[in-house]
């Protein structure tokens, strides 16, 4: 019988080695990357004559689009692999979560497949999302009947 010791032991011995501060390097890089894209689109749009809101919205709409895109094409998931956590950032990660599900999926047809799968991974996000600014939302009315303002 092994003692968990000696299996920590076997683990450790057999596990490959990290490469922590390179995935780190390269999740800033990708991430920031993916970031800086956006910033670009929006000041191109800004350069154009789009009002600030407007070219938030068409910001998010074509990272939104390219993310999918890419999903759909199989290259996300291979910067992912280089990139690692650097692909989460929020609104491409997002697309990419949503958009690989559906995908999965399609075959089982559009309801039970890609309708009922594509929040498997998305929902939690949604949910904790939506409970989140709910909350922060309650928070802010008490602060407000009390006279604080935060914004």
């Amino acid at each position: 019988m092994v003692t968990s010791k000696e299996y920590s032991k076997i683990v450790e011995k057999s596990s490959p080695k990290s490469k922590t501060a390179l995935c780190c390097v390269r999740a800033f890089l990708i991430g920031g990357g993916i970031c800086a894209a956006g910033q670009y689109i929006y000041e191109l749009l800004r350069l154009w004559g789009l009002d600030e809101i407007t070219a938030r919205t068409v910001t998010s709409v074509t990272l939104i689009f390219a993310g999918v895109l890419l999903t759909a094409l199989g290259v996300y998931d291979k910067i992912a692999r280089k990139a690692g956590a650097g692909t989460l950032v929020p609104i491409t990660g997002f697309a990419n979560a949503m958009s690989s599900s559906a995908i999965e999926f399609k075959s089982e047809g559009f309801i039970v497949g890609v309708g009922a799968k594509m929040f498997v991974i998305a929902g939690p996000v949604i949910v904790y999302g939506v409970s989140a600014s709910v909350v922060y939302g309650i928070v802010l009315w008490v602060l407000h009947l009390f006279g604080i303002t935060l914004y």
